[in-house]
């Protein structure tokens, strides 16, 4: 921050001392703010590039990793009690000795878990050909259960699909059971609607969820912002860049997963229910979800928890657990308030990225040490990681890889760059020394903190220090206070303005003489950008006194001078104003008339010439007295001085009349001033205690368009002036007709005029 505050005085300090104080850390601003400069350069450019490089997808399957990695290390949740699970494992298939399971094994099937009577039944095998025997028995329970959900699979480009029962497409009791995959082979996604044509359809895990929703009087909806809504929980579209995703496929309706562990859900066999060893409540007013979970049907999909660091998370997931998950997540989201996986705009998204680059470079330009700024680093960034991390356990996925990496590229770029300042400012200081020695006048050479970091044998001499005592420290460490403050003072003037400085001051050396120097001071930069100043003394001590001998005697002739040239100023008052008034003669009048024309044909400006007559002052000085005439005189000088602007000029000719010189100024402004004139005379003036009334009128001529020369202006805003006195008084007159200068007043005075 560059402070613009004024500087505050302690107790006993001077005002010199503050000032300098003041400008000290003014220039420490500077400096801080020339190198908060480097820190923003370098954290935005990386910024911009990772920001680039996130649109273009190189950080997509690092930032799903880590999604991957924060679902597995959130805490283990209790199994949704809504939603059991009847699988058939290899023992299943083994015991019943054949696959697909016949209709009529279906249809017992199903029997057995009617009479628990679940909420809903969801159907996750395929049942598009009959399996004799058993055909017609299974259709008279899929005409009898209502609350069974089938499922189909909608072709697409890479597989065909699979048609659904037709008594159960019939009842409109089929949802499709299609699954996204990200790139790398997991599911992340859930697909809710798939729009072929004009058709919209509804997926397996959706139509299961909202036929148990039902019940609760929850149906879907469309909320405000055109998204699905089931209760108080809405379900926003996934856009292809939310989140760690770039330019994805979200055909469809597509909404982030937020699986719950792999071994989430309630399960039991084929074969347990077929035998009756299930409890009477085991699916009571529960979701029951049938499907094949053997590993040699291979109907198994790899999610968040499916990964090759851990054991645990190894285990892929079958088509039926993957539709409970979905399930329970929207039942969670409807009815439990849990709101699903949210994501920042992308615009939010920029600006975080954008604030850890700018940590990067800013630690390591504080730290300035790789090996330090490394550990601080992985300090940072595992503190990012966590900050992610505790987000996502609150619902929201925020990008960790992209920041991540900005933060470390950014602190890199930083730490190459000081590395190779320090570098090209230790070849300077060798360079230096090697020429600087050999001249016979003190030079010292100082960094942006103003310390020495070269001087040569002279300088030392002058001091009168050794060269160990001065490296690396200031004027503060070796001079008087008042010197160094001066000292320092030049210095930051020097590192202000980036421009020559020449100086002269007091230097006392370890021996107590003091000296009088004169200093030249520059900057000068090096390869990589380094910025020192080069200062070079000249002991003047000698020169010094002679001018104080000088001085002495000239002293006299100054105060002297100072005399004549009052006795002239006063002299040329009196020659050039008017002795009543105090306002300029006729011959300062003059000569301001023809600058101000001058200067008007030179910006090809107007100047306005007003030529003012009070009416009726030789009664007032008849009746009255002259002293009251001339104290009316006064007045009138006061009011006009204080109407007009600062750069006209108001001159008495003599007697009662005044000009008025306006440079500068609009035609049509012309009679607006006149007017204001005219108002402002025309107000009672109190004299001696008597209220004294007097106006005036006023003739105008106008450069160049009445006139060109002095005289001829002068003549014309005279006639004007008598017309004015000829047609009534109290009024103004153009010395010619210019409708160009007409205002609004103007123009209604000459119509009066054509009346008349």
């Amino acid at each position: 921050m560059i402070f613009t505050r004024k500087p505050r005085f302690k107790s006993g300090e001077t005002h010199e001392v503050v000032e300098h104080r003041f400008t000290h850390r003014f220039m420490q601003s500077v400096r801080e703010l020339s190198g908060k400069r480097r820190i923003w350069l370098t954290a935005l450019g990386v910024a911009s590039s990772i920001i680039c490089l996130k649109v273009f997808g190189v950080f997509q399957a690092t930032e799903l990793s880590a999604l991957d990695q924060m679902f597995q290390l959130r805490p283990i949740e209790v199994s949704d009690p809504r939603i059991v699970i009847v699988n058939l494992d290899e023992d299943d298939i083994h015991k019943l000795k054949t696959y697909p399971v016949s209709d009529q094994v279906m249809a017992n099937l199903l029997k057995k878990i009617k009479a628990h009577n679940p909420r809903v039944i969801g159907l996750d095998i395929y049942r598009d050909l009959p399996y004799l025997p058993g055909q017609n028995e299974l259709e008279e329970v899929f005409r009898e259960t209502p609350n069974l959900i089938g499922i189909e699979k909608i072709g697409d480009n890479n597989s065909l699909g699979v048609v659904a029962h037709p008594l159960l497409e019939q009842r409109n009791q089929v949802g499709f059971n299609n699954i996204v995959l990200d790139p790398d082979g997991h599911v992340r996604r859930n697909l809710l609607y798939w729009i072929i044509g004009q058709k919209s359809k509804v997926s397996f895990a959706l139509k299961t969820a909202l036929a148990y929703l039902e019940e609760e009087g929850i149906t879907a909806k469309s909320s405000a912002s055109n998204a699905l809504q089931l209760g108080p929980a809405i379900f926003p579209k996934l856009q292809p860049r939310d989140g760690g995703y770039a330019q994805i496929d979200n055909g469809g309706y597509q909404i982030l997963a937020d699986f719950r562990h792999y071994k989430y859900f309630k399960s039991v066999s084929f074969t347990d229910v077929l035998s009756g060893e299930v409890p009477l409540d085991f699916m009571t007013d529960r979701i029951v979800l049938i499907g094949a979970t053997a590993p040699s049907l291979k109907d198994s999909f790899a999610t968040s928890y499916t990964s090759q660091w851990t054991m645990e998370g190894r285990q892929s997931i079958s088509g039926v657990e993957l539709h409970a998950h979905i399930i329970s997540q929207i039942l969670s989201s409807a009815l439990d308030n849990r709101a699903s996986l949210r994501v920042w705009p992308e615009g939010l998204e920029y600006i975080w990225i954008i604030m850890w680059s700018l940590v990067g470079a800013t630690l390591s330009w504080r730290v300035r040490s790789p090996l330090k700024s490394g550990g601080l680093l992985l300090g940072t960034g595992a503190g990012l990681f966590g900050i992610c991390y505790l987000a996502f356990v609150g619902g929201w996925w925020i990008p960790v890889v992209p920041p991540v990496v900005a933060m470390g590229v950014s602190a890199i770029a930083i730490i190459s760059y000081i590395a190779h300042c320090e570098g090209e400012l230790q070849k300077t200081k060798e360079f230096l020394n090697s020429i600087i020695n050999s001249i016979p006048d003190p030079i010292f050479v100082k960094d942006t903190n103003q310390r020495w970091m070269v001087v040569n044998e002279a300088y030392c001499q002058f001091l009168g220090r050794q060269r160990d005592e001065l490296l690396d420290k200031t004027e503060a460490d070796v001079l008087p206070p008042y010197q160094a403050v001066s000292f320092r003072e030049q210095d930051d003037l020097t590192f202000a303005t980036q421009a020559y400085q020449e100086s002269e001051g007091e230097l006392t050396n370890a021996n107590g003489y003091t000296y009088n120097v004169a200093m030249k001071r520059s900057l000068h930069k090096d390869g990589a950008g380094n910025v020192f100043l080069v200062g070079v003394i000249h002991d003047i001590t000698h020169r010094k006194r002679m001018e104080e001998e000088l001085r002495r005697t000239a002293a006299q002739l100054v105060q002297s001078n100072a005399e004549l040239r009052q006795a002239g100023d006063a002299w040329r008052k009196i020659a050039y104003h008017d002795p009543l008034t105090g306002l300029p003669n006729r011959q300062l009048f003059q000569e301001r008339l023809i600058q101000s024309i001058e200067w008007g044909a030179t910006n090809q400006q107007m100047v306005a010439l007003l030529f003012l007559d009070l009416d009726g002052f030789k009664a007032i000085n008849d009746t009255e007295g002259h002293v009251v005439g001339d104290l009316l005189l006064k007045a009138v000088a006061q009011r006009l001085t204080g109407c007009l602007r600062g750069s006209d000029t108001i001159a008495r000719l003599g007697g009662d009349e005044f000009v008025v010189i306006l440079p500068g100024i609009p035609g049509t402004q012309v009679g607006r001033v006149a007017e204001k004139i005219l108002t402002t005379l025309a107000q009672t003036f109190t004299i001696q205690s008597k209220h004294v009334s007097v106006t005036t009128s006023i003739g105008i001529s106008i450069y160049p368009l009445d006139g060109k020369d002095f005289d001829v202006l002068i003549v014309e805003a005279d006639q004007a002036m008598y017309r004015s006195k000829e047609s009534g008084r109290n009024q103004y007159t153009f010395a010619h007709h210019h409708p160009s200068l007409l205002g609004v007043n103007d123009e209604d005075k000459q119509e009066e005029e054509a009346i008349a």
